[in-house]
């Protein structure tokens, strides 16, 4: 029985000590650069009504969702994700505001993935989201905040890859695929497959640009200039609007001075089927997947009615984390401690001397002395800077 209870279940962990100590320290690096660009603090429930996250929002999908039911018999679930939380919360409390709302915010997401994906079922998140401004400057904000953050935790290799959902669905709505096909052409483009892109779409009757279009789009990653070439894919009115805000969105990062951690890609797919604009992942050495994701999602806040262009993004904390400890980043984590190591009937004197050191700024354990005891192990395992042992005669 013991053995069982001390274990966690398939996808989740624990997260203690030092590392811990570094997690909290990158999340306050994190929380003081959103801070600095204005900011505020929002807090959502863990759990919602199911209808928050349905298929028509476009979130998970239901089998990846953990539902359970309340005393009524409605449906609740844990928050696969927070966005739609936040809309929801805006669309409540945010209903006469006619300026650009600005929230972030820490939490924990759930979802229910296949055991045999090796995932983590619940993952720490922090980001943010604007709503209320539809301009390419919060895109544009959005990606230089990812950029300044990553920088201020000490990564100095990765790279923002930014696309458009445009520019590949006016394609589709152009080619008139059926949902079967559409699936199975997202999934080769999004695995860069050009070979099976074209066996799917020749036997079609689709126009021959198009066709070649499709084909293109998986080469169509990288600098800036990879937008010159995907005008000749853009057979269509809105994939030509789309690449015209990337370049914006490219002029307004350059003044940021973060350009430079920026690449494109036209390919790129998202499992939330709410963006509706620009979409984005942040990569690093170290961990296999994005370590910051979001996008623009100008109807999501529809579903809450409450009318609104919005975008955000999110870090996910613990692949950042995994990348960080990977290329050897130094963390701070934060002050070291002082160890006080004191008999019983030393405690009065003991606890004064902590009492001083703490109005100090210091941070100081109380060390009840053991025989036998190797509080040198213990000082270098846990951080502690020194050690001062109480003396006979009641002094420190």
């Amino acid at each position: 029985m013991y053995r069982q209870i001390l274990h966690t279940p398939e996808g989740v962990r624990d997260i203690y000590n030092e590392e811990c100590r570094r997690k909290n320290q990158v999340q306050e690096i994190l929380h003081g650069v959103l801070h600095s660009y204005g900011y505020e603090d929002i807090q959502t429930p863990t759990f919602e009504f199911f209808d928050v996250f349905s298929r028509e929002v476009g979130t998970v999908t239901s089998r990846e969702l953990f539902k359970f039911f309340d005393r009524e018999g409605n449906t609740l679930v844990l928050r696969p994700d927070i966005t739609p939380s936040i809309a929801r919360a805006v669309a409540k409390y945010f209903t006469e505001e006619d300026m650009p709302v600005r929230l972030c915010y820490m939490a924990n997401t759930f979802i229910n993935h296949s055991d045999f994906q090796g995932r983590l079922k619940e993952n720490t998140q922090m980001g943010a989201e604007l709503i209320g401004n539809g301009g390419v400057e919060a895109d544009a904000e959005m990606i230089a905040l990812v950029a300044e953050s990553l920088l201020k935790t000490g990564l100095k290799e990765f790279q923002v890859s930014i696309g458009h959902v445009d520019f590949f669905k006016s394609l589709l709505k152009e080619s008139r695929l059926d949902e079967e096909m559409e699936i199975e052409l997202r999934e080769l483009i999004s695995n860069k497959n050009i070979y099976g892109v074209r066996e799917l779409l020749e036997p079609l009757p689709i126009a021959a640009g198009l066709k070649e279009a499709f084909a293109e789009i998986p080469n169509l990653f990288g600098s800036v200039e990879i937008l010159e070439k995907a005008d000749a894919c853009a057979v269509t009115e809105d994939a030509k609007r789309a690449l015209e805000r990337l370049r914006k969105i490219h002029d307004l990062l350059s003044c940021y001075g973060y350009e430079k951690y920026v690449t494109f890609d036209l390919g790129v797919v998202s499992k939330y089927k709410y963006y509706t604009g620009i979409i984005f992942q942040a990569y690093t050495y170290g961990t296999g997947e994005a370590v910051a994701k979001g996008g623009r999602y100008d109807t999501l806040m529809d579903h809450f009615g409450k009318p609104a262009p919005a975008t955000g993004f999110a870090f996910v904390t613990d692949r950042l984390m995994n990348a960080l400890s990977r290329q050897k980043v130094a963390v701070d984590s934060g002050e070291e401690k002082v160890m006080i190591v004191y008999r019983a009937s030393q405690a009065d004197c003991a606890i004064r001397k902590a009492m001083e050191l703490r109005t100090r700024g210091m941070a100081v354990e109380l060390m009840p002395a053991r025989i036998g005891r190797d509080y040198e192990s213990y000082a270098r395992k846990n951080r502690i800077c020194e050690i001062i042992y109480a003396q006979e005669e009641g002094t420190v």
